[in-house]
């Protein structure tokens, strides 16, 4: 495939392309494990090739548990990128976290029941270590990036990662504050579970949009209170991911770039022919 870039962006909620990209060109792709949310974009950002991705399709059509995350990760692979900024639309489990601050998360609690999460399966087994979700050398540059946009921006915090498509229970949000959790979404789990399989760095730029269920100002979570603070929020956001795009490349000596190098459990002679071409452009490095 002659059309390539290393730095992948995904846009969530509110964020479905991005002004300053130039030298657009639409690639649609199929992978076997499906179509992705929609055509990629190919295009130049702050000098640097960008592959841009509509999280939820052309004009919103895709619910959080509907979304095909293994072709869309796959699309990224397919066309040789190596690190993945992501936005997202988040809820706050904090007061400090206010509607329209920027944050960095590092770790996940996973609460969603029906996604595929995993390339692996039909006669090959691999184990990829998680217990570090988002790349961190990656997430500093996010960070970095939102400090110098002038974003209020926080670094860390776990991400509950919930099924939907409606919000929460007030019990719940109750429930998710007592555990110490700090942000709820619906997409962002899947994204980076794949992502660490194909050996891709990736990181999220969470976009708080309300205080979820919990807070008495916003016992009533509904969709056009989340769209007006993402319109708020859509500038920065879009700041903050350029500068990123500014930084990279970066060093690959994060484990992301080796996540399959010890993970792989199935003898390769024992690999499903189909299964081994499938999941060549991921494994094909490691198998004799």
């Amino acid at each position: 495939m002659s059309a390539t870039a290393q730095i992948g962006i995904i846009g969530g909620s509110g964020l479905y392309d991005m002004a300053e990209l130039s030298d657009r060109e639409d690639i649609t792709l199929s992978t076997p494990f499906g179509d992705p949310s929609g055509p990629y974009v190919l295009a130049t950002l702050r000098g640097r090739r960008v592959a841009f991705l509509a999280r939820h399709g052309v004009g919103h059509r895709y619910q959080p548990s509907e979304l095909n995350y293994r072709a869309n990760i796959y699309g990224f692979k397919m066309l040789g990128v190596e690190w993945i900024l992501s936005a997202s639309a988040v809820g706050s489990l904090r007061e400090e976290l206010k509607p329209t601050d920027l944050v960095v998360p590092d770790q996940f609690f996973d609460r969603t029941s029906r996604r595929p999460s995993t390339f692996f399966g039909n006669g090959l087994v691999a184990h990829v270590s998680f217990a570090h979700p988002f790349c961190r050398p990656l997430s500093d540059v996010m960070y970095e990036s939102a400090v110098d946009a002038g974003a209020t921006v926080h670094r860390g915090g776990t991400y509950v990662c919930m099924e939907g498509p409606q919000f929460s229970t007030i019990a719940e949000s109750n429930y998710y504050r007592a555990q110490g959790f700090d942000i709820i979404g619906m997409t962002n789990l899947q994204e980076a579970k794949l992502a660490r399989e194909a050996e891709i760095c990736y990181s999220t730029l969470a976009l708080v949009t309300d205080y979820d269920c919990w807070h008495p100002d916003h016992d009533s979570v509904t969709v056009e209170m989340i769209v007006e603070a993402l319109t708020a929020n859509a500038r920065m956001a879009q700041q903050v991911l350029a500068r990123a795009v500014e930084r990279l490349p970066i060093a690959r000596d994060c484990e992301c770039a080796r996540a399959l190098a010890n993970a792989i459990m199935t003898r390769p002679e024992h690999i499903p022919a189909a299964t081994r071409e499938r999941l060549d452009l991921i494994v094909g490095k490691y198998l004799p």
